[in-house]
């Protein structure tokens, strides 16, 4: 999958036709189970970010799921982080789950769902947060775009249960966020059953996939 960055703006289309082609070639609607490619150092900035975006929106598509991974990666420059055992455990976990319906099994990663503005803040709700969020340390990986300025700006953030608040001192008028959004991004936001938050961005505008210079 890290191959197609690409062609990140066709990859939903091609990655859901083939899934639906495989169904109907076997005439059976199976589910499929897949990870989303993990933090990498690429050549072109924000490839790797928009291929995820992609795999999550794939996720649209019915009985698919999606493994969140951008916590088991120890070195970005490493296409294939060595923790194999986590992930495969967190596909089983799906399966167990979703498809056998084994009851206590969380699964599912924390997903963005909804967001609104209270003057200098912005209040980012999520699904698949039932207990709510933990983070050990100060929150990372979150941003914000100042509608005065047109500028992105690294932001603060804090829990509140299955809500985060964000908010950056250089925002005046925040309008927009992204968290772990870029190839090497790596959050540390947590449901408190211990799946990392998947990352996200409320915004549609053009993203720079300029070589990194």
């Amino acid at each position: 999958m890290e191959s197609n960055i690409a062609n990140n703006d066709t990859y939903h289309k091609l990655f859901t036709t083939m899934i639906k082609s495989w169904r109907e070639a076997w005439k059976k609607d199976f589910p499929f189970y897949y990870v989303q490619i993990a933090p990498f150092k690429y050549g072109f900035n924000n490839v790797g970010a928009l291929v995820q975006e992609a795999q999550t929106k794939s996720m649209s598509l019915p009985n698919t799921g999606m493994v969140v991974v951008t916590d088991l990666v120890d070195n970005v420059n490493d296409i294939h982080p060595k923790n194999k055992k986590d992930v495969g455990l967190r596909l089983a976990n799906w399966a167990l789950g979703e498809t056998y319906k084994q009851k206590n099994i969380v699964y599912k990663s924390p997903a963005y769902k909804s967001k609104t503005t209270n003057k200098d803040q912005i209040i980012v709700s999520f699904d698949n947060v039932p207990k709510g969020f933990a983070a050990n340390d100060t929150i990372n990986g979150f941003s914000v775009f100042d509608l005065k300025t047109e500028q992105w700006y690294e932001a603060q953030a804090k829990i509140e249960k299955d809500k985060i608040i964000v908010w950056s001192d250089k925002a005046i008028s925040p309008s927009q966020v992204r968290y772990g959004f870029g190839n090497t991004v790596i959050g540390n936001v947590f449901s408190k059953e211990g799946l990392p938050l998947c990352p996200f961005r409320t915004d549609t505008f053009q993203v720079d996939q300029s070589p990194v210079k």
